[in-house]
This record gives C-alpha cells, structure tokens and sequence, in this order.
C-alpha cells in the first residue's frame, strides 16, 4: 500500500514537470521564439502555446509593442561650422520576433548608434539656418535611412523626431542681435512706406484739386467769353443800326456816337481813385437829348 503510494506521488510529479515544461503561457503584446536543441523553430503567440518537453524551449522573449528610445545629446558640426548640441527620440516596434532575436544584438543599442551617426551625418551637411528651421525634413530624412537599415532585423522606426537643436550661447546672442536688426528694419521699412503713402495721397489729393481748379476756371473763362460775344454782337447791332440811321440822314443817329463817347468819359473820371469831385460841363443836357435821341431811334427800328 504504501509503495503504491509513494509512486502515485512520483508519478504526480512527473506529469506536473512535463506539463510545466510543455505548457508555455504568452502574455500580450510580446512573442517568444521556440528552440528545439538550440535551432529556432517557430514563434509563440499570446495565448497557451504547446511545446515538447526537454526537447523544445523559450529562446528570446520579444516585446511587440512600440515604444520610445532616447537617443542621446550629441556635438555637430554644420556646413557653416557651427558647433551645435543635439538629442531626439526614436519611436520603434518589432513586427517580426524572430528576426530581432537573431538578426541583431541587443537591439536598443544598435539603434540607438545607427541613429547617431545618421544625424552626424545628415545635420552635418546643412546649415545652422536650415537646422533650425527645416526640423520636418531632418526628421522626414533620417525615418527614411533608420527604418531602411532596421527592416532586416524586424524592426519598424515609426518617427524620429529632432528634440532640441542648441548652439552654443555666443552664437545665439548673435542670432538674437540680428534678429532684432531684422525687425527693426522691417519696422522702418512699414514706417516710411506709411510715409510714401501719404505723400502719394497728399500730392494725388493736390493734384485732382489743382485739376478741378482749372476746370472751373475754363468753365468761367467759357462763361466770361459767352458773354462778350453776347456783348459785342448786341453793340454790333446797336452801331448797325444807329450807321443805318445816319445813312438815311437821321441827325439823332450821329448824337448817339457823341453821347457814348461823352458817357464813356464821364465814367472813366467816375472810376478814378483820385477823383473827389466831378464837374459837369454846362451842355451836359445835351448828353440826355442824345440819350432821348438815342431811344427814339430804337423805337424807330422796332
């Protein structure tokens, strides 16, 4: 009975050791490689996996999910020979265990050196202006290179981003000092342009008033010459007529003449500044016989 015993027991503990050898449990987002007498054979999977005992066992435990590698600050030289401290991040995922447990060793360390001298590299043949301000297209370059290089190991670079780019504290106080040369130049561009602007306006402004000054003064000049020649064609037809009167002997007709003439005086000494006093001469009545001569002769012609 009791030998019967002890090899139940015994025989307990050897299934429990086969199962717990043969019996391999994967958690998620990782994959283990299989060795069977140290030769890969497949991977395991999430879940229970099923291998031989003593024959078969766990080789690599790969994580499968994506995660962040610091790469390190580092020293480069420019094209322009600026020398500037950079550090960035690299975001990696296996895809394929198998691959990334034997292609490469130790895996963090081989990126995290490619990625190094690819940035020396790519950093190096640009200027501190471009470093600074084409960051897209640093990262854009250096994805490409580093995630060509990894696919043989199994491994996917998903994004390399540039962190901080410093140069050294001389060469940023330049950077600053000229930085405000350039907005205070612009500012003083946008001040006399302001300038140059109003003086546009003000001479345009002068000029369309200087434009409308001459048209009214054509127009009046228009309107004055009007009226003279309204003025000369009614005197043209008062001497026409008064001639036409003389021609037929009308004795009044030649007494319109000397009453103009003699009105024309009276009105110059009229105008004059140093006239005070005007005297009439003792015929100046017959100035208004020429006038009453004058209208008859009107009347006549109506």
């Amino acid at each position: 009975m009791l030998d019967t015993l002890i090899t139940l027991i015994v025989l307990l503990a050897v299934i429990m050791v086969f199962v717990s050898a043969g019996v391999k449990s994967v958690s998620q987002g990782y994959h283990f490689t299989n060795e069977r007498f140290g030769r890969y054979t497949h991977t395991l999977r999430p879940g229970i996996n099923f291998i031989i005992p003593f024959i078969d066992r766990i080789g690599a435990k790969i994580n499968m999910m994506e995660r962040i590698l610091e790469i390190p600050s580092q020293e480069v030289i420019s094209l322009d020979n600026a020398n500037v401290s950079i550090d960035a991040v690299c975001f990696i995922q296996v895809y394929d265990a198998a691959k990334a447990a034997y292609e490469v060793n130790d895996i963090d360390n081989a990126i995290r050196n490619l990625t190094l001298t690819n940035m020396r590299t790519v950093l190096g043949s640009m200027e501190l202006d471009a470093m600074l301000s084409k960051r897209d297209t640093i990262n854009t370059h250096l994805l490409s290179i580093v995630d060509e290089a990894t696919n043989a190991w199994g491994i996917k670079v998903t994004r390399i981003e540039i962190r901080d780019i410093r140069p050294p504290a001389d060469l940023t106080e330049a950077m600053n000092a000229q930085m405000k040369a350039e907005r205070n130049k612009r500012a003083e561009i946008l001040e006399a342009e302001g300038i140059r602007q109003a003086e546009i306006l003000k001479a345009e402004g002068h000029k369309q008033s200087e434009i409308l000054r001459a048209e009214g003064e054509k127009q009046a000049a228009i309107l004055q010459a009007e009226a003279r020649e309204r003025q000369a064609q009614a005197e043209a037809q008062a001497t026409a007529t008064v001639s036409q009167a003389i021609a037929q002997g009308d004795v009044q007709s030649i007494q319109y003449f000397i009453a103009q003439g003699y009105t024309e005086a009276l009105k110059a000494i009229g105008e004059s500044n140093n006239s005070k006093v005007v005297m009439l001469p003792v015929d100046a009545a017959n100035l208004l016989g020429s006038i009453n001569g004058i209208k008859e002769i009107l009347s006549n012609k109506t």
